[in-house]
């Protein structure tokens, strides 16, 4: 899918009466979703957030995007890492997007594992279309282990990091 068929597609989203719409072709997702699902963040809308996967190369030269909304083949499901070895609590990714432990490539890490961190503490970015959002820590807590590798994308709900609460 080109930009400006994505562009389309959360124009298409933006105007319509639903919540969300997600699209695969070619080995690629997209992702569109004008709220955020969790529950434990306000009501409040949110921009657009779509995640695009882009492991094959581009479809051919003119595909539209309604050639694409109407043939939506079975896309392959990712592993989403279990913790069940490691007690403790999780905490999860408020939202479909690129997960990274830092805040730049040649930055250290916010978090590593061991480390003490508050409440309000930044723990990690989830990238959603270009915007950088700070996952904190809810309360006290003690990282027992990082799920995800950086740079990796992440699914709503799925979890980041293994946690002890203090």
């Amino acid at each position: 899918m080109t930009e400006d068929q994505i562009q389309r597609l959360i124009k298409m989203v933006e105007g319509a009466d639903i919540a969300e719409l997600e699209v695969s072709k070619w080995g690629r997702k997209v992702r569109i979703s004008k709220y955020p699902t969790n529950a434990g963040m306000a009501a409040m809308p949110q921009p657009a957030q779509i995640q695009l996967q882009t492991s094959t190369p581009a479809p051919a030269p003119g595909h539209s995007a309604a050639s694409e909304i109407n043939e939506i083949p079975a896309a392959p499901e990712e592993a989403n890492p279990t913790p069940t070895e490691t007690e403790g609590e999780q905490v999860k990714s408020p939202m479909v997007g690129t997960f990274y432990r830092a805040p730049a490539p040649e930055a250290p890490p916010y978090v590593s594992v061991g480390d003490t961190v508050k409440e309000g503490q930044v723990l990690c970015i989830i990238e959603a279309m270009k915007l950088m959002n700070e996952v904190e820590a809810e309360f006290p807590c003690r990282i027992i282990k990082i799920v995800n590798d950086d740079a990796q994308p992440v699914e709503y709900n799925q979890p980041l990091f293994i946690v002890e609460r203090l």
